[in-house]
Parts: C-alpha cells; structure tokens; sequence
C-alpha cells in the first residue's frame, strides 16, 4: 500500500476527532467542508494508513475514587533481554498502571504511571505486586499534588 500524503482537510480531520471522537460522519463532513461519502472514504484511508490507531472513551477518574497518581521509578538489577521483557510482562498486567515508559539518561530503567483510590492501595500495589519482581533493585515514587495539564492529543503540523 503506498504512503498516505496528508492534505489539509486530512489534518483538520484528525483535529477534529482527536478533540471530539463522537462526531458522526454527517456532523464531520460539516464541519470539514466535504460531503459525507468523501469525508467517510477519508477517515477510512486515514484509518487503514495507520494515522487514526484506535478509538477509545475517556473515563473521569474522580467517579471511580480514583485520587491519587502516582509516577514510580524502577530500577533493576539486570538489564538483560530476559529480565527487561519479563518485567515489561508482569507491570503491563497491573490495571494501576496506566503508563510504563523504558528509560535513558536516568537513573531508573523504568518509569510508571499508576492510578489508585489512596495511599492504602497504593501501599498494596507496591508491596504486594511490584516489588515482588526478584529484578527490582530500587524504587522511587513521586505524587502528584495537582495536575496542570492533561492532553490526549498529539501535536499536529499546523496547516
């Protein structure tokens, strides 16, 4: 399949749904400047090329008793293959974790975004789920008190 060369109506495309992934095709079309049947056969290319990777439904924490984020650093005592894929294994079934991000330039391999209710589940997630990995060699977590920003949308070159 060849590459996809975006255009203007296909960067307003992805603005548009990235901010407001209910739009119908119709309400889509509309707000695009296109007729429905060209605006669906766009998002479909859009879709099938890669670019649009999923659909999904935002929840709001706060209506689940979900307060308190926390980012835990990991680091390991080995950084082979084996050890790196099993670890990565283990933290992606963890619900509390929304984010695990392999890193450089720092002391901790790893870096973890989780989500609990408290300080109590928080405890239970770290002592009896993380840190049973025989690897981790240390662990630093960090709260957040406010969150500033939240975006779930990636930057798009401006057209």
């Amino acid at each position: 399949m060849a590459e996809l060369q975006l255009d203007q109506i296909d960067f307003a495309i992805l603005k548009l749904l990235q901010s407001h992934g209910k739009l119908s095709n119709q309400e889509l079309a509309v707000k695009i400047g296109l007729s429905p049947s060209p605006c669906s056969r766009r998002v479909k290319a859009l879709e099938e090329s890669g670019f649009i990777a999923g659909y999904a439904t935002l929840l709001s924490a706060e209506h689940f008793n979900l307060s308190l984020t926390a980012y835990v650093q990991v680091r390991l005592d080995k950084h082979s293959h084996e050890v790196l894929e099993s670890f990565e294994t283990r933290v992606c079934g963890y619900d509390e974790v929304l984010e695990c991000c392999l890193l450089t330039g720092s002391d901790a391999d790893y870096q973890l975004k989780v989500l609990v209710e408290d300080m109590s589940q928080f405890k239970v997630f770290l002592l009896d789920k993380l840190t049973t990995d025989p690897h981790i060699a240390g662990v630093h977590s960090s709260f957040v008190l406010k969150q500033v920003k939240n975006q779930t949308s990636i930057p798009l070159p401006q057209s």
